[in-house]
C-alpha cells in the first residue's frame, strides 16, 4: 500500500515495496540515491556539528533513527496519513535504550499512498523535499531553523549537557498532505544540497530525466549530487547558503561544503 522515503540529516533510506496486496491503477516510487561526506569518506556522516567533542560518532544517531522508522513501517506500526507518528515512535524507542544512543539529527518523512494517490510528509529541521510537475515546484517543504545555521532537531544528550544542547519535539515537525501524479518527480536531500544549489539549477538538472528507469534516475541524482559538490568548496561562488548569511548581516561568501544526500523518486505504476 505504501512506498516511504525517510533520512535523518546524514544518512538516507529508501524503502520501497508492498505492505499489502495492491489492485491495478495503484502508484509506487521509483528511486535512486547519491551523496557526499563532507570528509569525503566512502557514504555519508553526520553533520550536527560538535558531538565529536564527547566522542560520539554522529552519524551513528542520524542512522539509527532511520532504521527505527523503517522497522516500525516494516511491522505497520504506524498510521499512514501521519508520517509525524511514525518519528515520535522512533525518536521515543532511542530514549528509551538502557544505554541512550547520543546525537542530533533533522528528519524528513515521505509517504506514498499507493492506492489513495496521496503523499504525507513531515520536516524536522533544515533538510527537505521538492515535487515537480511539468518542469516546475509544486510542493516545497519550508525549512525550519531557530535562528540563522542553527535548525531544528532531535537530540539526546550525555547527562552534563543536558540543557545546553537543543532539542525539539518531533511534534514540532511540518506536516502536509496532497496528491501526485504519475510522472511527478519527488527530490528529498539534505540541506547540503539546497545550501548550494538554487531551486533554478535543480530544475535545470532535472530536464535531463528522460525516464523512469533506475540507471537514469540514478544517473541524474548522482549528477546533482556532484554538482552541488563542486559548487559547496567554490570560494568564488554565491550560495544560497552565503545569500541567507549576507541577509541576517555576515559578510560571507562561497559554498558551503556539508553533507549532500540526494534521494531522487518518480512516481511510477506500480507494477503487477
Amino acid at each position: 500500500m505504501l512506498s516511504v522515503l525517510s533520512y535523518g540529516r546524514l544518512v538516507a533510506r529508501a524503502v520501497i515495496g508492498g505492505l499489502s496486496q495492491t489492485d491495478s491503477g495503484d502508484y509506487s516510487l521509483v528511486t535512486a540515491r547519491f551523496g557526499f561526506g563532507k570528509d569525503f569518506r566512502k557514504g555519508v556522516a553526520d553533520g550536527v556539528g560538535g558531538w565529536r567533542d564527547y566522542g560520539v560518532d554522529p552519524s551513528q544517531f542520524s542512522g539509527t533513527l532511520m532504521k527505527t522508522c523503517e522497522r516500525l513501517v516494516k511491522e505497520g506500526r504506524f498510521v499512514p496519513g501521519n508520517p509525524v507518528g511514525v518519528l515520535t515512535s522512533s525518536y521515543y524507542e532511542l530514549l528509551q535504550n538502557k544505554v541512550p544512543l547520543l546525537g542530533s539529527s533533522t528528519a524528513c518523512i515521505v509517504v506514498l499512498d499507493r492506492q489513495s494517490h496521496r503523499l504525507h510528509t513531515a520536516n524536522l529541521g533544515d533538510s527537505g523535499f521538492l515535487v515537480v510537475r511539468g518542469g516546475e515546484v509544486v510542493h516545497r517543504s519550508d525549512e525550519q531553523q531557530h535562528y540563522f545555521n542553527t535548525p531544528f532537531q532531535l537530540s539526546i544528550a550525555p547527562p552534563e549537557a543536558e540543557g545546553a544542547v537543543l532539542s525539539d519535539s518531533p511534534d514540532a515537525a511540518d506536516s502536509s498532505s496532497f496528491d501526485v501524479q504519475l510522472g511527478d518527480i519527488i527530490l528529498t536531500a539534505t540541506d547540503g544540497l539546497f545550501d548550494n544549489m538554487p531551486e533554478h539549477m535543480i530544475l535545470q538538472e532535472l530536464k535531463k530525466l528522460k525516464n523512469t528507469n533506475y540507471e537514469s534516475i540514478q544517473q541524474t541524482a548522482r549528477s546533482i549530487a556532484e554538482q552541488a559538490h563542486v559548487l559547496a568548496y567554490n570560494p568564488n561562488y554565491m550560495s544560497p547558503f552565503a545569500q541567507f548569511a549576507c541577509d541576517n548581516g555576515l559578510n560571507v561568501r562561497g559554498g558551503k561544503p556539508d553533507d549532500i544526500t540526494v534521494l531522487l523518486s518518480i512516481v511510477a505504476e506500480y507494477p503487477n
